[in-house]
């Protein structure tokens, strides 16, 4: 077993002293830090020491990627510092100081959907493997039309497809309340009274010649409901949490049990169908017509252009998780979405040019231990590790995958390319993606490893967008005759 102790006391020395930690926590690959100067931290000293293989900010946290040796390291620094570890709740609330209001904004829509992501990627998957089943057309027709036992499948596979995606809005108002601290089981009753098979499905309200309602004499409830909507799920989630954080201060603890959860649960599920419900639902449908309209409309390039720019840098502020609330409603409101396949083009540009740097370090055993699996974590849809261990340490891979992905980004929105869910990035995504974009989503993603690559390369060899003493430092290439 390899000997952290000399290591572990230079990044405490080097992290500026135990004085400087306010946490400490790590997670399957990283030592995660809240420090409470983070100028304090010699980053360059850092990433010398020997079981150190990057370094990178996000969420308030200083994190040190040690690898899959992390436990050993972390509990050898435990012993050098003296510093109890806490848990990654702890260290992100902790993280909050180092946060400003949007940066804390968004890391609550994060800790609200990455509970979900699982389900969803399984879903996104379920969804394409129904897209081949019976939206490809082969020689003889598709694959459902020729066999009972796939068409058996396709039916089959729908139960688990519409229980995650229909039913998003349990998902959602089960892990506002898992964040807040709150029951989860009536997160868990409150998702359902939103999509209630009592309700009118909302896919059908549009053709729907009547609203079915509740009548109270004085006043009537229209019943309808919030399948796949996100946004009305967020709203009631959020009340039904801060309600009962709020009676539970006033209630007295002998009787909280009976009390609370009547108090807090019923008064949200009125409301979320007389005012959020109605509310979300509009907000809803604003936000992804002018999504849509900006995706389908004349100047579609250009948004294409900019989001697929754009996207990677949202990543590493944290804001790239609203578009998954916006991915959903798409869906919702379209069926499809024009967001996703940039998403997935992203991450595939991201990993090209991760690639790019494997060629032209190759050699260099330290920077491979992280490049080489962060290059496929990219093409498999996880791009952080690639992002912040390789390209923005180096800058020009960064710029040169942002580029491609526009590009990439621009083709797709031009030619409307269009998923049918979302969850499946990378080079696996195009299985969301719908019949008739699959070609030309097939050219883009060639779009996207071939321009990140090239240009990777062609920025190092003209020092264009290079770190002073980047290039310089790269490793001698030895070759064997």
């Amino acid at each position: 077993m390899v000997d952290f102790n000399k290591d572990a006391k230079d990044l405490l020395e080097y992290i500026g002293g135990p004085d400087n930690i306010s946490a400490v926590s790590h997670c399957a690959t990283r030592m995660r830090f809240v420090l409470n100067d983070p100028a304090a931290a010699n980053i360059k000293k850092i990433e010398d020491i020997p079981a150190v293989k990057g370094t990178f900010t996000q969420a308030g946290q200083f994190q040190v990627i040690i690898g899959n040796e992390v436990p050993q390291f972390y509990n050898e620094f435990a012993k050098v510092s003296g510093k109890e570890g806490v848990s990654k709740d702890e260290a992100k609330a902790a993280a909050k100081q180092n946060q400003n209001v949007v940066q804390r904004a968004m890391a609550v829509l994060a800790e609200i959907f990455t509970p979900l992501i699982p389900a969803i990627v399984v879903g996104g998957l379920i969804l394409g493997f129904r897209n081949v089943l019976e939206g490809i057309n082969f020689a003889n027709g598709t694959i459902v039309s020729n066999s009972q036992f796939w068409t058996g499948v396709n039916d089959f596979l729908w139960l688990i497809g519409e229980a995650i995606f229909h039913f998003l809005p349990v998902g959602i108002t089960w892990s506002i309340t898992k964040k807040m601290g709150t029951t989860q089981i009536l997160g868990i009753v409150l998702g359902i009274t939103l999509v209630s098979p009592q309700l009118l499905n909302a896919y059908g309200v549009a053709g729907a010649q009547e609203i079915p309602f509740w009548d109270f004499g004085a006043f009537t409830i229209n019943k309808i409901g919030y399948q796949a909507q996100v946004i009305p799920a967020m709203l009631a989630g959020f009340v039904l949490a801060y309600l009962e954080i709020w009676l539970r201060k006033w209630i007295p603890q002998y009787i909280s049990m009976i009390v609370v959860p009547l108090l807090a649960l019923v008064p949200t599920v009125i409301i979320a169908h007389t005012v959020l419900g109605p509310i979300g639902w509009t907000i809803g449908q604003w936000v992804s017509e002018v999504v849509y309209a900006g995706l389908t409309g004349d100047f579609r390039w250009l948004f294409g252009l900019f989001f697929g720019t754009l996207y990677s840098p949202l990543v590493i502020t944290g804001l790239h998780h609203m578009s998954n609330a916006i991915d959903l409603q798409l869906i919702a409101d379209f069926g499809g979405t024009n967001l996703w396949p940039m998403i997935a083009l992203s991450n595939i540009a991201q990993g090209s040019a991760v690639m790019a740097i494997i060629f032209l370090h190759r050699g260099n055993e330290k920077e491979e231990q992280v490049s080489i699996p962060a290059a496929i974590s990219c093409y498999l849809g996880v791009t952080e590790p690639a992002m912040f261990g390789i390209n923005i340490k180096y800058i020009y891979p960064f710029v040169a995958a942002m580029i491609g992905s526009g590009i990439a980004g621009l083709v797709a929105t031009t030619f409307n390319v269009m998923a049918n869910s979302i969850g499946v990035g990378g080079i696996p995504g195009f299985l969301s993606i719908q019949t008739d974009s699959m070609a030309m989503f097939i050219v883009c993603m060639a779009i996207a490893i071939v321009v990140p690559f090239l240009l990777t390369i062609v920025f190092e060899k003209k020092q264009l967008f290079v770190p002073k003493g980047e290039v310089e430092d790269a490793p001698v290439i030895q070759t064997q005759k």
